[in-house]
């Protein structure tokens, strides 16, 4: 996994092998990222990455200047390397919260201006993120929710939904909060 751009552009981490993750792949990053790069001033943002794993989404957030990013993930080894890679880079912008993703969004007061998720493919409740995100009103006005999934999932009969864009077996769906 590396970084692809910002501060530590190409900096390559190794996550441990034993994680419980599939990292969202160098080519659907990418992708993504350019995307992104044109719909948002990241140094004027804050970012939640929901199921964040090796926080390969969170760091290329970091690098890039977000004001912060909060990596929520189950697991303690996920969470704990994620923690400890910020800590080796200097990024004093990424958070981590070991926690259910379901838990955090019920609980959470915090309102952030894009949401990352990339839950397992077949989570059978993948469908919930969404519910949860936007009846606890954790988007801000005029904020990105991006729900990555695989090819037999679909968000577009949702409300707020405006695209979704296919890497491969890699699918981002987007959602964006209007204040229309």
């Amino acid at each position: 996994m590396r970084i692809i751009g910002g501060i530590h552009k190409g900096k390559v981490l190794n996550a441990p092998k034993n994680l419980p993750v599939r990292p969202t792949t160098d080519f659907a990053k990418e992708a993504l990222f350019n995307i992104l790069n044109n719909k948002l001033d990241f140094e004027e943002i804050n970012v939640l990455d929901l199921f964040c794993g090796t926080g390969n989404i969170s760091f290329e957030f970091a690098s890039r200047g977000v004001k912060k990013v909060v990596s929520i993930d189950k697991h303690t080894p996920c969470v704990s390397f994620v923690k400890d890679t910020a800590k080796q880079l200097a990024l004093k912008n990424v958070f981590t919260d070991r926690a259910d993703v379901f838990t955090y969004l019920n609980k959470t007061n915090s309102t952030y201006d894009l949401i990352f998720a990339d839950p397992p493919y077949e989570l059978p409740n993948i469908n919930d993120i969404y519910t949860l995100v936007f009846e606890k009103n954790c988007l801000a006005e005029n904020g990105v929710l991006i729900i990555e999934h695989g090819p037999k999932t679909s968000f577009a009969d949702k409300p707020f939904y405006k695209e979704t864009r296919n890497y491969g077996n890699v699918h981002f769906s987007f959602f964006e909060k209007n204040q229309d």
